[in-house]
């Protein structure tokens, strides 16, 4: 039986709403740096200038926002992961990532997730250059999972033998993120800031809302409420 598109608990949109922690970062790309570092046989750091000279490819793809909104057919441009990864050859057994973001952002990933042909380190989307609400200059595009997981500001990788939760995994968000088995949350309840805090919510850089994370029968719940 072949998959739905849409995966199940979500409702399609053509916006492209903003959902981020905290404020965005000002990145100087004088300053900007990629490292790749952990479990690799070939530590690396990139320039902004020698990571953008690394091959593109494009890839077509769905979004799947955790918060339940997808949008279809998006185009990304940028680094494929697998040639990031060939060239830091990570070492037998390092079966897992941390990404690392500017804002001190982090999120954690399976290595097969990231090996995927369509993962990349993107540039524009449909065709522009990537704005800062939407996680550029540079943001990591993992389309099999919650949207969560393709972290704004991307600065880096960090390759593990044991798996670490990252900023959300910590607050409340499943360990893995498959949209089609609605892995939104954890079965444990928020620790450090996610618990009563508030994320900005904004769509198509006009403010909208408010995302309160709470529990309810000891669960983590997101709520979205508008602005007055």
């Amino acid at each position: 039986m072949e998959m739905p598109r849409l995966p199940p608990g979500q409702t399609l949109t053509e916006k492209w709403p903003v959902l981020y922690y905290g404020g965005i970062p000002r990145i100087d790309l004088a300053k900007w740096m990629f490292t790749v570092e952990g479990e690799v046989d070939s530590p690396i750091r990139w320039t902004w200038d020698e990571f953008t000279a690394l091959p593109r490819k494009s890839v077509r793809c769905d979004v799947h926002c955790v918060t339940a909104w997808s949008r279809f057919d998006n185009v990304f441009e940028g680094v494929p992961a697998s040639e990031v990864i060939g060239r830091a050859r990570p070492r037998a057994g390092a079966a897992f990532v941390m990404a690392h973001s500017y804002g001190d952002y982090t999120t954690n990933l399976k290595f097969d997730d990231l090996m995927q042909d369509d993962v990349v380190f993107a540039f524009t989307h449909d065709g522009r250059p990537l704005t800062p609400e939407h996680g550029g200059p540079c943001r990591l595009v993992v389309p099999r999972l919650y949207f969560w997981k393709s972290a704004k500001w991307v600065r880096g990788l960090e390759f593990m033998r044991e798996e670490r939760p990252g900023f959300w995994e910590q607050n409340g968000y499943h360990i893995r993120g498959d949209p089609w088995h609605e892995e939104r949350y954890a079965d444990v309840g928020f620790s450090g800031v996610g618990r009563g805090a508030q994320y900005s919510l904004a769509c198509q850089g006009e403010m909208v809302g408010h995302i309160a994370c709470t529990m309810a029968h000891g669960q983590p719940v997101v709520q979205v409420m508008s602005v007055p």
